[in-house]
């Protein structure tokens, strides 16, 4: 097992250059999108008032994040950002701050908070959920590079482990790619410019994991309908009754994958 896992990382490479260029002009493909898909948006699903936290990637900030929020908040979610700045890592005091978040936001609506992470804030919701599982009552992660071979699968990871040496992380690395105990779904991208998609699947998860492809940028994900909707078809489900995503007809040209 060991062999299969370090030959899996050693065949993960960056995407190629040709997606990671085009990552700027298909996420404004995705606004423009946006725009174009407020009908079907509006008939998205609507959740039943609990809690919602978004968290960044690495190197953004919550007002990447706010048109995506505001969605959420129209859709009956109590939509909230993260309320730390631009993302930098998980340093001293970061995690800190988001369990004491979460706390406050569970104790006020009185039940768990769901966790919805992009990129690098992906693994932040994984890793919190992991912790307290009885405050989260689930995870959806956006293009999040969690699985093996991340290291050298993903453009920003040299400037990361730069500004965020081994030594220094609060979490353990090699619990990244097993899925939490609570509800957990993997968004990923063929054409995802920035980390591979290989790493944003989850795999080997328990009863209640799934890994679901769209189509799109990594940096568009906050920013395309396709995942607008899919995100407030999940967080709509009631505790305890959790149940695989699965798309039909028309749906599948849209979310190709779902398993």
């Amino acid at each position: 097992m060991v062999l299969l896992l370090m030959a899996l990382a050693a065949s993960v490479s960056p995407p190629s250059p040709l997606l990671a260029l085009t990552e700027a002009p298909r996420a404004a493909g995705e606004v423009i999108a946006l725009k174009l898909s407020a009908r079907v948006l509006a008939k998205a699903p609507r959740g039943d008032g609990h809690p919602v936290m978004v968290l960044p990637g690495f190197l953004g900030a919550d007002g990447y994040s706010s048109a995506f929020r505001r969605f959420l908040g129209q859709r009956n979610f109590v939509a909230n950002g993260w309320g730390l700045g631009r993302n930098l890592g998980p340093r001293e005091g970061v995690l800190e701050a988001l369990h004491e978040t979460i706390m406050r936001l569970s104790d006020r609506y009185r039940g768990p908070v769901s966790l919805v992470g992009h990129s690098l804030g992906g693994i932040y919701a994984r890793e919190l959920a992991r912790e307290m599982p009885d405050r989260i009552r689930q995870v959806v992660s956006l293009g999040s590079p969690f699985g093996e071979g991340r290291e050298a699968a993903s453009y920003p990871a040299r400037l990361f482990a730069a500004m965020n040496p081994d030594e220094d992380l609060p979490i353990d690395k090699s619990m990244l790619a097993v899925a939490p105990p609570v509800p957990t779904t993997a968004v990923y991208s063929h054409g995802d410019g920035i980390v591979h998609w290989k790493t944003a699947v989850q795999s080997e998860g328990h009863s209640q994991t799934q890994s679901i492809q769209v189509r799109g940028s990594h940096c568009g994900m906050t920013l395309n309908p396709t995942v607008w909707f899919l995100v407030s078809v999940l967080l709509s489900q009631a505790p305890g009754e959790w149940k695989p995503f699965e798309a039909t007809g028309w749906a599948n040209l849209f979310y190709p994958t779902t398993g």
